[in-house]
């Protein structure tokens, strides 16, 4: 999209915007007051906003290469943080989506330069489910099975804060693993049971009673 093409984009939205809400502006510049906290992919077939039906405002939004949860990553901490803490969100949504290019990279054997690090994450979700992932004969299907797997995991890797379980423990938020289909549009709950997933870990990743 050319730069012309995005001003006059905007201007048009502006206008819509006001026409609907002459004081949606004056409103959104006051405060910002989101829920949920989204930590996503940053492919650009994944709008947030636009496939939950939200309005600037209501969604703390957190991107990177197939939606990963690092403990290293400075990023992505401060904004679990920042929005458990300071904001108060009630729900913490890790969002992947099939046909995830980071995933499928993932899952060959190749050197992609400055982003195995990031990579070697996502083959550690691999690895810590080999066994599973190598019962299925289909590559599409373990493809999307290890994309499942990956918002598993990252969820997990959120538990593992000290200020969600803080939270939790208060009954302040809630985490969940979400799935957007690229191929129809839809969001699928995965539906973790998380009490179950943490039974042999929790002992390890606990930091607070």
């Amino acid at each position: 999209m050319k730069r012309e093409k995005i001003f006059e984009n905007n201007k048009q939205w502006v206008k819509k915007k006001m026409e609907n809400n002459p004081q949606y502006f004056t409103n959104l510049a006051k405060k910002q007051n989101p829920k949920i906290l989204y930590i996503g992919c940053s492919d650009s077939r994944v709008s947030v906003e636009t496939m939950m039906g939200a309005e600037p405002g209501e969604i703390f939004v957190h991107r990177n290469i197939a939606n990963m949860v690092i403990s290293a990553d400075l990023n992505a901490m401060s904004i679990i943080e920042y929005a458990v803490q300071y904001l108060k969100v009630e729900q913490i949504i890790i969002c992947g989506h099939y046909n995830c290019g980071g995933v499928k990279a993932a899952m060959q054997s190749e050197d992609l330069g400055i982003l195995n690090p990031w990579l070697r994450n996502i083959r550690d979700v691999y690895r810590i489910h080999y066994e599973e992932l190598e019962k299925i004969s289909s590559d599409e299907k373990k493809y999307d099975r290890l994309v499942e797997l990956n918002v598993q995991e990252q969820c997990i890797n959120v538990l593992k804060t000290a200020c969600v379980q803080k939270a939790i423990h208060k009954k302040e938020v809630t985490v969940e693993g979400f799935i957007f289909n690229v191929h129809t549009g839809f969001l699928k709950n995965l539906h973790l049971d998380f009490p179950a997933l943490l039974k042999n870990i929790e002992k390890i990743y606990r930091l607070t009673e």
